[in-house]
């Protein structure tokens, strides 16, 4: 059964960083993974990709140039390194492969001064 466990978030001030980790578990194949976020009341969005096959990455354009995500293969681990956050980073902070998955407990991040 393909699970994620998301942990890192936290209360941050604007300019901040934080690292988010997620532990994916149910697969042994190297996968595309991903990091999503949601507000309340809006829509789950793409943040980062990780192609599994390349590592190419890829950003939202409003995370770009402030987000880095990452993987530790050995220990099936994706990390989202967050910095210069800003108010509307504010969200809870998912992982998954391409969004196709049962989705974890997640992780919230809330950026306030």
């Amino acid at each position: 059964q393909v699970q994620f466990v998301e942990s890192g978030g936290g209360l941050v001030q604007p300019g901040g960083s934080l690292r988010l980790s997620c532990v994916a578990s149910g697969f042994t194949r190297v996968y595309t993974m991903s990091w999503y976020r949601q507000v309340p009341g809006k829509e789950r969005e793409l943040v980062a990709r990780i192609n599994g096959v390349t590592g190419y990455t890829t950003y939202a354009d409003s995370v770009q140039g402030r987000f880095t995500i990452s993987r530790d293969e050995g220990k099936n681990t994706i990390y989202l390194q967050m910095s210069s956050l800003k108010f509307e980073d504010t969200a809870v902070y998912y992982c998954n492969r391409v969004g196709e998955d049962p989705w974890g407990q997640g992780t919230p991040v809330t950026v306030s001064s």
